[in-house]
C-alpha cells in the first residue's frame, strides 16, 4: 500500500491558504488513487520532539560511533521515532507558509528532529553527503501574502522554496512537485490567482 504523509506547518486552521490548497489536493488524490493510505502530520499538535541540548549532544554521540546514554538516550529515542514516522511514508506533500522571508520555525524543528545520520544521512569525509531517503517523491505547496516573483525588494526576499527544495534534495528527494501561491494580498484581489492555484494543485495531485 502506497502511504502518502501531509505535513502542515501553518498553524492558522481555517483561515490557512496553504491548507486550503492542501485540502484541494488530498480531495483529488484521494479520488485518484483510493487504494492509498493518507495521514496528515500537524506540526502544531504538540507531538513534535525539542531539539536541546540531549538531542544535539546525542548526535554527535551518534557521528562518533558512541552510544547516546542517559537523557542523550532519550532524546535520541524522541527523534528516531519522530523519523520512523516520516519515513513509513512513500509520497510526502507538504504545506508551507512563508514567515519573516521563509518558513516557520516549527518546520525547521521538524528538519532538525528528523535530519539524523544514518537515517536521513549519510556521510564519507571524502565524498561528503548523501541523502538516504530515494526512491520517494514530494509536493511542496508555498503560499505567501507580500512577497512574490518580479517585486521589488520592499516586498522582502525569498529565503522559502531555496531553502526548503534544497533540504529535500539533500535528504535524497529529487521528485519534486511545487505549486506557488503568492499575490500580493495587502494590495491586490486574491481571487483569480487562488483559483488558479486550487487548478494547480488538483491537475498535480491527480498525477502525483
Amino acid at each position: 500500500m502506497t502511504r502518502l504523509l501531509h505535513i502542515s506547518a501553518s498553524p492558522r486552521g481555517a483561515a490557512s491558504e496553504s491548507l486550503g490548497l492542501a485540502g484541494a489536493f488530498l480531495d483529488t488524490y484521494r479520488r485518484s488513487r483510493p487504494e492509498d493510505k493518507v495521514e496528515h502530520f500537524d506540526l502544531w499538535d504538540g507531538t513534535l520532539p525539542e531539539f536541546g541540548p540531549a538531542a544535539a549532544a546525542a548526535k554527535m554521540d551518534v557521528f562518533a560511533g558512541a552510544e547516546p546514554a542517559g537523557e542523550r538516550a532519550a532524546a535520541w529515542e524522541a527523534a528516531t521515532a519522530t523519523f520512523a514516522r516520516f519515513d513509513a511514508a512513500d509520497r510526502y506533500l507538504f504545506s508551507v507558509p512563508m514567515w519573516n522571508a521563509g518558513v516557520p520555525y516549527i518546520l525547521k524543528q521538524f528538519i532538525d528532529v528528523v535530519s539524523q545520520p544514518g537515517l536521513l544521512f549519510g556521510f564519507d569525509p571524502e565524498t561528503g553527503y548523501e541523502g538516504l531517503l530515494k526512491g520517494k517523491k514530494a509536493a511542496v505547496i508555498y503560499t505567501g501574502a507580500v512577497w512574490g516573483e518580479g517585486r521589488g525588494p520592499a516586498f522582502g526576499s525569498d529565503f522559502q522554496q531555496p531553502f526548503f527544495d534544497d533540504w529535500l534534495r539533500w535528504a535524497g528527494i529529487r521528485d519534486i512537485t511545487t505549486v506557488r501561491f503568492q499575490p500580493n494580498l495587502v494590495t491586490a484581489d486574491a481571487d483569480a490567482a487562488r483559483e488558479k492555484a486550487l487548478a494547480e494543485v488538483r491537475a498535480a495531485a491527480a498525477s502525483f
